[in-house]
């Protein structure tokens, strides 16, 4: 294979890589930061990474667990050096994967702490494990487990809040 195959072999797995788990990504993205344009910057500052340092992945779900894991991070770094609150309506976005039908859940889910909402999305949305979000977002898998508990209980006083 010569330097010009590869060259559009890689990119070629780039753009499939950007065009499979960039929805996810958005909205675990949001779910820390509550605000588009800054989970936007996130999303591309993770792809940005993937292509510079990502590492050789087993499978397609070490790679998935690993731009959750980047992209997780660079939010959080975002939300801590970020010097002002700015925020979108989740009313405004369209485009997050998901569907219309679950929106006032996931506004609910959204309006949640971003310990909280952050393993609900993984658990619920995306279907990882509690010890596979353990490892993911670099907790334990009991921190997980409590953080889904307290997450559900927040969730059902909000759903029964709202009449849902």
């Amino acid at each position: 294979m010569g330097i010009k195959d590869k060259y559009n072999s890689e990119l070629r797995h780039i753009e499939y890589a950007v065009e499979k788990y960039s929805k996810m990504l958005f909205r675990i993205s949001y779910g820390i930061l509550i605000n588009e344009h800054d989970a936007e910057d996130a999303l591309q500052e993770t792809f940005m990474r993937y292509m510079t340092k990502a590492p050789l992945f087993r499978d397609s779900e070490h790679e998935k667990a690993w731009l959750i894991k980047v992209v997780t991070n660079v939010s959080k770094n975002m939300l801590r050096f970020r010097t002002y609150q700015a925020s979108s309506s989740i009313l405004e976005l369209s485009n997050i994967g998901i569907d219309e039908a679950d929106r006032d859940i996931f506004e609910i889910i959204m309006n949640l702490p971003a310990k909280y909402k952050t393993v609900l999305d993984l658990y619920y949305i995306e279907g990882y494990k509690a010890n596979e979000i353990a490892n993911i977002i670099g907790i334990s898998p009991v921190a997980v487990r409590k953080r889904l508990q307290y997450g559900r209980m927040l969730l059902k006083e909000e759903m029964e809040r709202n009449g849902m």
